[in-house]
């Protein structure tokens, strides 16, 4: 999968794995025997959706055949993106009471856990179940810290895509999805003055951030995008003051009544007929076309279509879910077991498919992506000709700090809509970010 030579390095985080002056002992996760009970394992994750919730109980079902003495526990928090289930999370792990695994994005999300000493090294791990040669290089270097491995990732999502309804485009005159922002733009007028359809699906706050993203790299582009992220980014660039204007129009054809909904509102209302468009990660579509009652059965080409987001063609923006060993896990046993069956082809299999996501191991079984979204996604995740972009929002390229300050920035802005304003604290957000 990610096998090709790396091209986008993540910069901010492997900088930070060169030159941090954290001394973080690497004996803890290899040499530490801690408490070896099994009798169960308590999952901390944000999985409680459609489809990532299938996808779920289908890894908790294998996990259990394979583990009969084991009792899986389910701390599945509700929220979009993880925002509310993180910042429980932040105060289990301040009172020094972890659950034995928990989700995280992989990158630079992690790496106020490594620096706290809150997690595990799991290179004894990754040795003993022969996990370096089955994951693919990049993404291992790209979740390492000072040479040590912190988490075992699931899948592989895709952040920027375009889900759009094909009765609403046609109604509004457009033939196709739009290649590119102005064409976005002009698209969702045509749905507003043409239609009764609201033109731009959002929800939660952060639906704002990860369209944010999905506008910076269609704007700027791969390349100029990736260096955000660098030690010493010009955030305050004319391209990027043309990239947040057109945000700022953007924002202009949304629900009003984002806020009210998660993104699963959001979504379903491309699918159910009352909106033209919505930006969301590849998630979405296991929403769409798994059967009732957690999905809505919907079907591809008739109820909704799909696209790379605009100007963002030849990209994949990615972000990858994970799980690791918290320091102190109360069944770390239990805990150890459960990440064998996340790292597993069998564990990955049974997720995917339901998830909407790609498999992080190279060796998964082709035939269960060879339909729909998941063929395009399998073929251009391992396209060699596909460049890569870290999602900020997702946990990728952004310190926990920058993607607080982004979000605080996004939710200032839709109260006042003054992009100078999201400018400056776009700078600072950089400046600041401890990368």
């Amino acid at each position: 999968m990610l096998g090709r030579a790396p091209r986008h390095r993540w910069t901010a985080f492997t900088a930070v794995a060169m030159t941090g002056a954290l001394a973080l002992s690497a004996c803890g996760g290899n040499g530490s025997k801690g408490n070896n009970d099994k009798s169960q394992v308590e999952v901390f994750s944000w999985w409680t959706g459609p489809g990532e919730a299938d996808g779920l109980a289908a890894m908790k079902a294998d996990f259990e055949k394979k583990n009969p003495g084991t009792k899986f526990v389910n701390a599945a928090i509700a929220g979009g993106s993880g925002t509310q289930a993180q910042a429980v999370l932040a105060s289990r792990l301040q009172n020094r009471k972890p659950p034995d695994s928990f989700q995280g994005h992989a990158g630079a999300e992690l790496l106020d856990y490594i620096k706290a000493g809150q997690i595990e090294p799991l290179d004894s791990f990754y040795d003993q179940n022969n996990l370096k040669s089955v994951y693919p290089q990049q993404l291992l270097q790209q979740i390492s810290y000072k040479g040590h491995i912190y988490s075992v990732p699931v899948n592989i999502h895709r952040s920027n895509m375009l889900w759009y309804n094909p009765k609403i485009l046609k109604d509004a005159g457009i033939s196709d999805a739009p290649k590119s922002i102005p064409e976005f733009i002009a698209d969702l007028k045509a749905v507003k003055q043409k239609t009764k359809n609201v033109p731009l699906s959002l929800g939660a706050q952060w639906t704002a951030d990860h369209l944010l993203e999905n506008v910076l790299l269609g704007d700027l582009g791969t390349d100029a995008y990736n260096a955000l992220w660098k030690p010493g980014a010009d955030w305050s660039s004319p391209a990027m003051t043309k990239a947040l204007n057109d945000y700022a129009e953007i924002i202009k054809y949304t629900t009003v009544e984002a806020a009210s909904t998660d993104w699963q509102g959001a979504a379903k209302a491309v699918v159910d007929g009352k909106a033209a468009f919505n930006i969301m990660g590849d998630w979405a579509y296991g929403y769409f076309v798994n059967p009732a009652p957690n999905g809505l059965a919907k079907k591809l080409d008739t109820d909704f279509k799909y696209a790379p987001t605009p100007g963002t063609d030849g990209t994949y923006l990615w972000l990858s879910d994970s799980f690791t060993l918290p320091k102190g896990a109360p069944h770390r046993a239990g805990a150890l077991a459960w990440l064998k069956e996340v790292s597993s082809r069998e564990g990955q299999d049974l997720f995917n498919p339901k998830k909407g996501s790609v498999p992080a191991r190279k060796d998964a079984d082709k035939s269960l992506y060879s339909t729909g979204y998941l063929k395009y996604a399998f073929e251009q995740w391992n396209n060699p000709a596909t460049k890569l972009a870290g999602s900020f929002w997702h946990g990728v390229n952004a310190s926990k700090k920058q993607h607080t300050d982004i979000d605080t920035a996004v939710g200032l802005f839709l109260q006042s809509k003054d992009v100078g304003k999201l400018q400056s604290q776009l700078v600072a957000a950089a400046k600041n970010s401890g990368q």
